[in-house]
């Protein structure tokens, strides 16, 4: 998976916003362009056969849904051994049967020693194999133990084949399919359009005067229109030197995405 974020304005964008006036932040209305707040290519971390892809272009996506899997028979029998093998407590329950018994047994020596019944060395063989059954007890609960850390390595080999979406958005393209190799070719690529952001070229006139956290007015083109409330995310520190302009980003908050992304704008600054 890896994430890209770019910037792309409409030819004669720069142009516009050096065209306008720019006395001061009151009188500001710059052309924008309103874009996705985050574009991710989605690929797998490994190479393989993609077996079904779950999603289609324009679909709305949950993070963490699945967006695609890969063929992985073989990991899943993998799985079904290993929990099999984790679950099982045969082995700890005989050797804590055992261990039980010797116990009893060493304590049952004990007393006839004390009445003179049986020899010492019966006493030390005893106490040696409940030693013995309390090593084979401890054994029995590592090899359970290393049961379970191998359950987990396979379930995190199968894990990876199953591609989960990192993000809420919506599914741009979708680049792969059923049957074929992934060969880190991104399988689907999302966008995030809540919320959105407001990408603006501004004079170099107005710097200063725009500052992060200042709220602005953004006014899409046709057909959705409206006056929207968007507020300044980011102030280029570098002015561009042969434009004479700087960047700003406001964000657009865009529940339920009502708006889409790539269209041209207006914004206003404050008075």
């Amino acid at each position: 998976m890896r994430g890209t974020r770019s910037l792309w304005l409409a030819p004669g964008l720069a142009l516009a916003a050096l065209t306008l006036p720019t006395t001061s932040a009151q009188a500001a209305e710059l052309d924008c362009l309103i874009q996705p707040s985050m574009v991710v290519n989605v690929s797998s971390p490994i190479d393989g056969l993609v077996e079904r892809v779950e999603v289609d272009r324009g679909d709305l996506v949950k993070e963490g849904q699945i967006l695609a899997r890969l063929e992985a028979s073989v990991q899943e029998a993998t799985v079904a051994l290993a929990r099999a093998r984790a679950q099982m407590t045969t082995g700890i329950d005989a050797s804590q049967v055992r261990l039980d018994y010797s116990i009893r047994k060493v304590a049952s020596n004990e007393k006839l020693l004390r009445e003179g019944g049986i020899s010492e060395r019966e006493v030390d063989e005893a106490k040696a194999q409940r030693d013995l059954n309390e090593v084979a007890l401890v054994e029995a609960r590592e090899t359970k133990h290393q049961a379970e850390l191998e359950l987990r390595r396979a379930e995190a080999d199968l894990a990876v084949r199953i591609i989960r979406s990192p993000i809420t958005g919506v599914v741009m393209e979708r680049p792969l399919s059923a049957m074929e190799q992934t060969k880190q070719t991104p399988i689907v690529r999302l966008a995030r359009l809540d919320p959105l952001y407001v990408e603006v070229i501004t004079p170099v006139a107005l710097l200063g005067k725009i500052r992060v956290g200042m709220q602005a007015e953004v006014l899409p083109e046709a057909p959705v229109g409206g006056v929207h409330t968007a507020r300044v995310k980011v102030v280029d520190p570098v002015v561009d030197a042969a434009s004479g302009t700087f960047g700003v980003r406001l964000e657009l908050s865009n529940p339920d995405n009502r708006m889409p992304a790539g269209l041209k704008c207006r914004v206003r600054f404050p008075r």
